[in-house]
């Protein structure tokens, strides 16, 4: 009997899942619903895209032929209703699509902005394909725009406009940017960053108002009275899971859908993975949202390999990790690496984020120094060290990913990182260079 599944969503989730029910069932049938009129692309490019660094092109790892030779049907359209009675999921075309298994990736949604003039043409956001081609665009035409928000996504449409030569205005509500992931020296260094690539940069600045003529937007005002003329306002203020079909379907959920350690949700022929996944940590038993692209393939893995029938997998989170560029500047995040709270700029959690990011836990020390050509921050616990931020060069990452990501005994090395005016990447590089040398 051929078994049936239905995937929500287009993205990488749901195409691990599709990949990992194909390598266990040859002969199962993979339904593949996806709103999205661009399909499966790659969410990260979009900043390449609209900086004029990568063409669109760029952005399709799949083809058509890719799609048939995994033996999965594409239905574009929009579910509107799980009915887990039924075993059937209802599309806005009318069309009741039958399941044995289904698997709920339906992403997550950018925050509207709350502030009188909101509606009105030119309030603009990042958060899919369209919104890219909206931004370049309107980019064209564009003399000047303002940028709200926090996190990556924000510094994405900052430097993308300017890469279109449009003036912008970026707004933070407090005294530095990301203040929840990253330290003072590190907001500064971003911050210089910004404004060498000619951003108008403004701290203390909260958005009160848009102002517009016949629906459009013309300029915007602070809660501190101050009017900035411009044509775009640009809102990045963070993201929430689409779990609203979860929700009317009676399953439980938190902020996400609520799955236990093998992707399950409360109803057992229903799964979840992607950024609508509030996944328990084994260890911290914390319930944790991800808005990272490998996050949500390897959830959709697991999802999959269990729905398929294999043999039970449980659902491991690694060291969360991005790798990605902020005012010109590499920058690799990872582990356990910010001094908590909330970040005045965001009401979500931003894309290519973690929230483990913000953890630390009870008796980490943090050492930070510049390095040669790049910055680098660790949180090191007794013997080991639970997060790194490592900014300009990167030599260092790839040494400190392995290192956090397999809860290396640094032993003595984390007394020695913690000495003052110690050398850190000359430390961590001998350690590497002997652990290495030992495992060969």
């Amino acid at each position: 009997m051929v078994t049936r599944h239905v995937l929500i969503g287009s993205g990488p989730a749901s195409i691990a899942a599709a990949e990992a029910i194909r390598g266990i069932d040859a002969d199962a049938e993979i339904r593949m619903i996806g709103a999205e009129r661009a399909g499966y692309y790659s969410r990260p490019g979009l900043a390449y895209l609209l900086a004029k660094e990568v063409p669109e092109s760029a952005l399709f790892p799949f083809t058509r032929r890719d799609f048939d030779l995994l033996g999965v049907e594409q239905i574009h359209d929009r579910a509107v209703l799980i009915d887990p009675g039924k075993h059937a999921v209802r599309l806005g075309g009318g069309e009741a699509l039958v399941y044995d298994r289904l698997l709920i990736a339906t992403g997550s949604a950018a925050i509207p902005v709350n502030v009188p003039g909101a509606e009105m043409d030119g309030v603009v956001k990042l958060d899919d394909m369209d919104d890219a081609r909206d931004l370049i665009r309107r980019s064209r035409a564009a003399r000047t725009a303002v940028v709200v928000g926090g996190g990556i996504t924000a510094l994405e449409i900052v430097e993308g406009l300017r890469a279109h030569r449009v003036d912008v205005h970026y707004f933070i509500r407090k005294d530095r940017y990301w203040s929840s992931v990253f330290s003072e020296s590190e907001s500064r260094i971003v911050e210089e960053g910004l404004r060498s690539r000619g951003v108008t940069v403004h701290y203390f600045s909260e958005l009160a108002r848009i102002l517009g003529r016949d629906g459009r937007v013309e300029s915007v005002e602070t809660a501190a009275g101050e009017r900035i003329p411009c044509e775009m306002l640009a809102v990045a203020i963070g993201v929430l899971p689409r779990a609203e079909l979860a929700r009317e379907a009676g399953l439980a959920c938190g902020r996400g859908v609520l799955v236990d350690t093998h992707l399950r949700s409360s109803d057992p022929d229903i799964f979840a993975a992607g950024d609508v996944a509030e996944v328990s940590d084994a260890a911290t038993e914390r319930r944790t949202i991800e808005v990272l692209w490998n996050s949500a393939a390897a959830k959709g893995r697991v999802a999959g390999h269990n729905m398929a029938g294999g043999p039970a997998r449980a659902y491991e989170a690694g060291v969360p990790l991005n790798v990605t560029r902020l005012a010109g500047f590499r920058i690799t995040v990872m582990g356990t690496v910010g001094g908590g709270g909330e970040d005045a700029d965001m009401k979500g959690i931003a894309r290519g984020d973690s929230e483990t990011w913000r953890r630390r836990d009870a008796g980490t020390t943090v050492v930070e120094a510049q390095q040669g050509e790049a910055h680098v921050r660790l949180a090191l616990g007794p013997r080991s060290i639970e997060g790194a931020v490592v900014m300009g060069d990167q030599s260092l990452s790839f040494p400190l990913q392995e290192i956090i990501a397999a809860h290396v005994d640094v032993g003595p090395l984390a007394d020695e990182l913690r000495a003052p005016s110690a050398h850190l990447g000359e430390l961590i590089e001998a350690f590497w260079r002997d652990r290495t040398a030992h495992h060969a």
